[in-house]
C-alpha cells in the first residue's frame, strides 16, 4: 500500500507542475460562463440472440436451441454542472433480477452504475483534467470502449473475462498532455465493482497511460501505446494483480487494436499464485463513407499459465450499419456470430447469432 501511494503521490506531484507551469490568462481573457446546466441523455442495447449450442431442455424435455428478445443495457444519463468547475452525472442501469426468493425474480431492476461529482483542473491545467470522486469509470474499460465502438455487440476482452470492473466507487485524477500527446489516469477504488459492496479495507490502486506519438497529422495520427496497472488485495498478503499493455490505430477507413494482459491472484494468504495470460486483437474495417462497418475480433485467455492447456478463445464476426446525419443521435444496427469455445475446459461451446440495436443520445 505504501509503494502505491508512493507511486500516486509521484504521479500527482508531476500534475501538479505540469498545472502551475501554465501561463496566466492575458488580459481581455473571457472568464468562462457559470450558468448551471442540466442534461438528460439515454443509451439503450436491444438484441435478439438466437443459440446455436449449447442446447437446452425445455419444461417438457424437449431438446431445444435458446432465442430471446433482451435489452442489456438501458442507461438514464443525468449530467449536468454547478459551474465550470464542478460537473456531475448520475447513471442508474438495468440488470436481470436472479435472486430465487425474490418477488421481482426475472425482471429487469435499475441499480446505480455511476454517480459522481467531478472538480475540473482546466483553470490551472490543459483542458481535460479533472478529479472525481463517486461511483465512476476505472482507468481502463471506459478509455476502451472510446476506441471499440462495438460495446452493444458485448463487453470487450478485460470485460468479459472479469478481470477488473467498468465502474467502481473511489476517487480519481485525469490529467491531459499538451498537444494531445497522451494523458494519465489514475486513482483509488474499493475493487470489488459497482454491483457489489466492499468486502474488506483493502482498496485497488489503478492507473493508465496513453501515448499518442504523433497527434500533429500523418498517417500514424491515429496511433496510440497505452500501459494499463490494477494492483489489489483480495485479502491481506494476498495479492490481485492485473497489467494491460495495449496498441489501438483509428482512421477514417479503419479502427484496429490488440491487447495483452496478465493477471495474478493469490485468493488466501495460504494458497499459491495462480498467473495467468491473454490477449485480444480486432479491426472495424470501413467500407467508405456509407455507414457499413465490420467487427473482426479473437480473443484467448488462459487462467492458469500452469495448466497451458486450458484456453477460453472467442472469435466474433460482425456486419454493423451507422445510420448517417442523426442531430445528437448514435444508432446503429449489427448482425453477429460469436462463438466461445471452451472444449479444453470440458465443456460445450457457445455459439450464437445475433441482432444488435445501439441508440444513443
Amino acid at each position: 500500500m505504501k509503494t502505491r501511494f508512493a507511486l500516486a503521490a509521484a504521479v500527482c506531484g508531476l500534475l501538479a507542475a505540469a498545472a502551475f507551469g501554465q501561463v496566466t490568462p492575458a488580459a481581455g481573457y473571457t472568464p468562462p460562463n457559470d450558468t448551471p446546466t442540466f442534461k438528460v441523455g439515454a443509451t439503450i442495447f436491444a438484441d435478439y440472440t438466437y443459440n446455436e449450442s449449447p442446447t437446452a431442455t425445455d419444461s417438457d424435455g424437449n431438446t431445444i436451441h435458446n432465442s430471446s428478445f433482451n435489452v442489456s443495457r438501458a442507461y438514464i444519463n443525468v449530467t449536468g454542472s454547478l459551474n465550470h468547475r464542478i460537473a456531475y452525472r448520475v447513471t442508474p442501469d438495468i440488470t436481470r433480477e436472479t435472486g430465487s426468493g425474490s418477488s421481482l425474480s426475472g425482471s429487469y431492476t435499475f441499480r446505480l452504475k455511476y454517480a459522481y461529482g467531478q472538480f475540473n483542473l482546466d483553470d490551472w491545467t490543459n483542458k481535460g483534467s479533472w478529479v472525481r470522486l463517486g461511483v465512476h469509470q476505472t482507468p481502463f474499460i471506459d478509455y476502451n470502449e472510446s476506441i471499440y465502438r462495438y460495446r452493444f455487440q458485448g463487453t470487450t476482452f478485460e470485460d468479459r473475462e472479469g478481470l477488473f470492473p467498468s465502474s467502481d466507487a473511489g476517487a480519481s485524477l485525469h490529467w491531459n498532455a499538451p498537444g494531445g500527446y497522451g494523458d494519465v489516469h489514475t486513482g483509488f477504488y474499493n475493487g470489488e465493482g459497482y454491483s457489489k459492496a466492499e468486502t474488506n479495507n483493502e482498496k485497488a490502486f489503478q492507473i493508465r497511460g496513453s501515448l499518442r506519438p504523433l497527434p500533429l497529422g500523418g498517417a500514424l495520427k491515429g496511433l496510440r501505446i497505452t500501459g494499463y496497472l490494477d494492483e489489489d488485495h483480495y485479502v491481506q498478503d494476498a495479492k490481485r494483480t492485473r497489467a494491460v499493455g495495449q496498441v489501438t490505430f483509428e482512421h477514417p477507413l479503419v479502427n484496429a487494436g490488440a491487447d495483452y494482459v496478465t493477471t495474478k491472484d493469490r485468493t488466501s494468504a495460504t494458497k499459491s499464485e495462480v498467473d495467468g495470460k491473454g490477449y485480444t486483437i480486432w479491426a472495424t474495417p470501413k467500407f467508405g463513407t456509407t455507414g457499413w462497418e465490420a467487427l473482426l475480433r479473437h480473443d484467448e485467455f488462459t487462467p492458469n499459465k500452469g495448466v497451458s492447456s486450458q484456453k477460453r478463445k472467442r472469435d466474433i464476426v460482425g456486419i454493423a450499419y451507422w445510420f448517417q446525419h442523426l442531430q445528437g443521435v448514435q444508432s446503429a444496427l449489427m448482425a453477429d456470430y460469436d462463438k466461445l469455445d471452451r472444449s479444453s475446459f470440458g465443456l460445450a461451446n457457445d455459439t450464437r447469432y445475433g441482432l444488435k440495436l445501439l441508440i444513443n443520445f
